[in-house]
């Protein structure tokens, strides 16, 4: 069996009662109770989707989409450039 190996950028955040884990270069997210659950499960999750992505055999479109580059046989998920909170203060119907 073949491995994918790759750095993912994650981010944990604390929402109510439960953690969420989050990676925009795959655009995906799960939740836990503990930081070490939402950690376990962002694991699980992330070999689930990309086994499924190349199961089915549309990894290269899957991950061309979400801004991933090939260079030679090895993708390459694109750069955190900078991660950091903004304020905005847009006008909302009421």
């Amino acid at each position: 069996m073949r491995r994918f190996n790759v750095q993912l950028p994650m981010s944990i955040t604390k929402q109510a009662k439960s953690y969420v884990a989050y990676t925009p270069a795959l655009d995906i997210s799960t939740t836990g109770k503990t930081e070490k659950e939402v950690k376990k499960r962002f694991e699980s999750l992330v070999e689930i989707f990309l086994d499924e992505i190349f199961s089915a055999g549309t990894a290269n479109e899957v991950l061309r989409e979400l801004g991933w580059s090939r260079v030679e046989r090895k993708w390459t998920p694109p750069k955190v450039v900078r991660s950091r909170s903004v304020g905005v203060s847009v006008p909302v119907g009421v």
